[in-house]
């Protein structure tokens, strides 16, 4: 009889269907309130997505999933409530929860690190107690679901079982086995395995789901590529990705008519097709066509609500001539998706577009340093010392990124300008909320809002340096040295509202019409160690500007 391994998680879901991914110790049919699929085979593991379809509008309902005919999920001793499939109601509010930066679980990692309790395992109980109408409609991941160069000591173990740890990698992540470890270490945690059984969630990668600094630079891809294991290390990664993340991202029609899934579930063992699509997915980064292959980047509707998520990582272009954070054919992509006629527009990056001030000089400083002749492996070391890669150590992308929102929210594009823009970001390890304002009037507010991590850390001479880098002090040093590298003006600035906050915290955005409410929220233990989620802040993001409902302090 097979075994589920990991899962169900709920992934794709739209007003009639939704996605259930599972993970299984062997050849089998899944099967989900009556709709089948079966297995596919990646080096002795199985794996399947069951696309529910059919369904009506607005309901809630059970769910059991049998493999070959017997019902291994839910556990009949499960202390939750039923896992429930929940399809989105045209004219319902949606609310949507999101965050980023998830190392480990309390059990393997916590206990290790002294971290605050985890902020999805603070939600999933508080979900279990509440009306399943109150429940989110999904759930947003935005980067380092799993850490493959800080491994905890259950997946060190695991690793000293297969090879030797005196080279390297080391106690870091070698190839797609052990990344299978990360992934199960990650997702068999009580709580969060039963909010993914019953949240639909959408995923993207960032850097440490690959290794820390991943594509932050040409020569930091050329040092890598010198290594003996970055080859095993990236396509495992990569390949892995696929399995757990991306495949769930896909719709059930994109899914129907892609040969690459089809060939995959049509495989003995679908590992030669997934390595040398990680090795192509890999190689586009330093291509000139970069971007015509594969795209990690994605677009979901919440119903009146659109969601591009975009693949800051592995669609870079980091050439000799030219350094893009998406190359040319994605933005023009991207462009196309952002169309059409919607009431909120939310851009999923992992890494935030708006940075505290003084960090967002110090990066465009950094751009142009790490350019010249004379200071470039000066520029570079600080690059990677300082993790100097978001948007704003790419100006060009930076650029291309607020003129494509600023037409957005003049109506250029053929469409009433929606009622509000958000970015919505990770991977800072502290949380804010900031305006931007453009050279020329737009009609749609737009934000960046940043909540990292989920369960993770930030030492305090960082948190010193995120705080002063919202110093309107610090930016009166940093910015003329900017101008000094001459680093052209930018054609957009922004205000902070909210923030900097530290902790682990989750965030909730409801969408309601035309109206959107932001409320962030920091994981606590209560007096018995049982992990709860306080409010932090509550911000209305429209109709006209934002205005503080609550602010409480953190």
């Amino acid at each position: 009889m097979a075994r589920l391994v990991l899962g169900p998680l709920l992934r794709h879901v739209s007003e009639d269907a939704v996605t259930a991914w599972v993970e299984t110790d062997s050849e089998c049919e899944v099967d989900v309130l009556g709709r089948t699929a079966r297995t596919f085979a990646v080096r002795g593991h199985h794996y399947a997505l069951v696309v529910v379809d059919g369904l009506a509008p607005g309901t809630c309902q059970e769910y059991q999933v049998r493999l070959d005919g017997e019902v291994v999920w839910p556990f009949p001793d499960s202390p939750y409530p039923p896992s429930l499939i929940r399809t989105l109601m045209p004219g319902r509010p949606i609310k949507l929860i999101f965050g980023s930066c998830r190392h480990g679980t309390p059990e393997t990692i916590g206990q290790h690190h002294g971290y605050e309790p985890d902020a999805l395992d603070a939600y999933a109980l508080r979900m279990a107690k509440v009306d399943p109408q109150d429940w989110p409609d999904a759930l947003l991941l935005l980067g380092d679901q799993v850490y493959a160069d800080e491994t905890s000591p259950g997946t060190q173990e695991l690793i000293r079982s297969r090879r030797p740890v005196d080279e390297p990698p080391g106690l870091e992540v070698a190839d797609f086995e052990e990344y299978t470890a990360l992934y199960r270490e990650s997702w068999l945690d009580p709580d969060v395995r039963w909010l993914l059984s019953t949240v639909p969630s959408a995923m993207i990668f960032d850097d440490h789901d690959i290794r820390d600094d991943w594509n932050t630079s040409q020569t930091w891809r050329r040092d890598i590529e010198a290594t003996s294991w970055w080859q095993n290390r990236i396509t495992g990664g990569l390949a892995s990705y696929w399995i757990y993340q991306h495949l769930g991202n896909l719709t059930p029609a994109e899914l129907a008519t892609d040969p690459f899934f089809q060939h995959v579930h049509d495989a003995p063992d679908a590992a030669p097709l997934l390595d040398h699509l990680a090795r192509r997915s890999d190689a586009e980064v330093d291509a000139a066509d970069a971007g015509m292959g594969l795209r990690w980047s994605y677009r979901l509707d919440f119903g009146r609500v659109r969601m591009v998520m975009l693949d800051t990582r592995c669609g870079r272009v980091l050439t000799d001539t030219r350094r893009q954070m998406m190359s040319d054919a994605e933005f023009d992509w991207f462009t196309e998706q952002v169309r059409g006629d919607y009431d909120h527009l939310l851009i999923g990056s992992s890494l935030p577009w708006l940075l505290p001030w003084a960090i967002h000089d110090m990066e465009n400083w950094n751009e142009a340093v790490c350019a010249s002749e004379r200071f470039g492996r000066f520029g570079e070391r600080m690059r990677r010392a300082g993790d100097l890669e978001h948007w704003a150590s790419f100006y060009e992308s930076f650029e291309r990124l607020a003129d494509a929102l600023g037409g957005v929210a003049r109506g250029e594009h053929g469409a009433a300008p929606p009622a509000s823009i958000c970015v919505l970001s990770g991977d800072v390890h502290h949380a804010y909320v900031a305006k931007a304002r453009f050279r020329t009037p737009v009609t749609s507010p737009v934000y960046q809002v940043t909540c990292s991590p989920v369960h993770n850390s930030v030492p305090a001479w960082i948190r010193f340096g995120f705080k002063a880098g919202w110093s309107r002090l610090a930016a009166a040093v940093t910015r003329p040295l900017r101008r000094l590298a001459g680093v052209r003006a930018h054609s957009v600035r922004w205000s902070r509202l909210a923030g900097p906050y530290f902790g682990n915290e989750l965030a909730t955005l409801v969408l309601d019409g035309r109206d959107a409410r932001l409320e962030l929220e920091r994981a606590w233990p209560d007096d018995v160690g049982v992990p709860h989620l306080r409010p932090v802040t509550t911000l209305s993001l429209t109709p006209a500007g934002t205005t503080a409902l609550r602010a409480h302090s953190s």
